[in-house]
Order: C-alpha cells, then structure tokens, then sequence
C-alpha cells in the first residue's frame, strides 16, 4: 500500500512509493570482491522539505542467513523534479561520493539512475561510476546496482529483493482507519 504523508513536500509525491523502512536480502559479486549474500536495511524518510533521506545498511550473510560482518552503508538525498527527473547525492562508507542521475519512468514506480560525478578518498577502491535500477513491484522495493572501475567494465555487482517493514503503531492506525462498515465475515468485502 502507497501512502502519502500530508506533510511530505509537494515535489515528492511520485516518489512516496519510496518512502518507509524496507528489509530483504540480495547477492554480492564482483571481481575482486567475495562473492556471498546479503542482508539489507533501507531507510527512505522526509522532514517536510524538498527531498528523501536515504540510508541502507547492508552485512555479509552465511549459508544460514545469520550476519556475518558489514558489507557497506549509504547515506543519501534524493530529489525529483516537475519532469521526473532524479538526482540523488550519496555518501559511503568506502569513501566514495557519488552524484547521481535519473529518471522516474512514465506510468510506473521504477526509477534508473546513472553516476554522473564520482569522487573518491585516498582510502577508497577503485570505482569510476556506476548505475542502478529501483522498481516497486507487487509492494516489494527491488532494485539492482551496476559498477565499474578502471579494470573491470560496467556490470551488475548487487542486487536485492526488499520488503516493507511494517511497525505496530502502523497496524493499529491502518485499523482505525477501516470504515465502520466492514462486513463482519470478510468475504463479502472482496465481492
């Protein structure tokens, strides 16, 4: 279920879908890098002003799903304009920043990002850009991240398969929300 906060800025309505705390899983895999699963946690929250704030934590997972170590965090700021173009500013914690472009496609919740600037600390490995791809499909939040570097061409190195994370406080203000004349079986509801 998409929900649109009254308080959220006017800009961002095509990108509420985003909005809220996801959890899932994924696959890591580069070259140079360990091959191996991942869990993920993703953030996407608004304050009243003209962006989301995104965070996504994400940790190396053993063959029985339990956390091994962090695989890598990212803190960003995602904008959309009047012709649904994105840009998105992200900081990680390998010591990259990343400017990204996009755009949110037509008639449907999916968004394709390129970098467009890419800088780097002393401390950082290799990277030249990327892209990525997010889509909301069937309630789920997916989405499927490209690489590059000096030595290896642009390809898929992550992606994953997340889902919203729902609080209490959220069910019992959806029930109290319910009207009043529902029908008592439930099923006559869905005639």
């Amino acid at each position: 279920m998409i929900e649109i906060p009254s308080d959220l800025h006017k800009d961002l309505v095509p990108l509420a879908f985003l909005l809220g705390n996801w959890a899932g899983a994924g696959v890591h895999d580069f070259p140079g890098s360990e091959k191996c699963n991942f869990g993920q946690e993703v953030a996407f929250t608004h304050d009243g002003r003209d962006f989301l704030e995104y965070r996504s934590h994400s940790w190396v997972l053993d063959k029985d799903g339990n956390k091994v170590r962090p695989l890598e965090s990212e803190h960003g700021f995602w904008r959309i304009d009047a012709d649904r173009k994105v840009e998105v500013t992200m900081t990680r914690d390998d010591g990259v920043i990343e400017i990204w472009y996009g755009e949110l496609a037509d008639k449907k919740p999916q968004i394709d990002l390129v970098t467009d600037a890419v800088a780097r600390t002393a401390a950082s490995q290799p990277y030249t850009g990327g892209k990525r791809l997010y889509g909301y499909v069937k309630s789920d939040l997916m989405w499927v991240g490209e690489k590059q570097t000096p030595e290896v061409e642009l390809r898929p190195y992550m992606s994953a398969h997340l889902k919203k994370v729902v609080t209490p406080e959220e069910v019992e203000r959806w029930a109290k929300a319910l009207p009043d004349d529902m029908p008592d079986d439930g099923i006559a509801f869905f005639k």
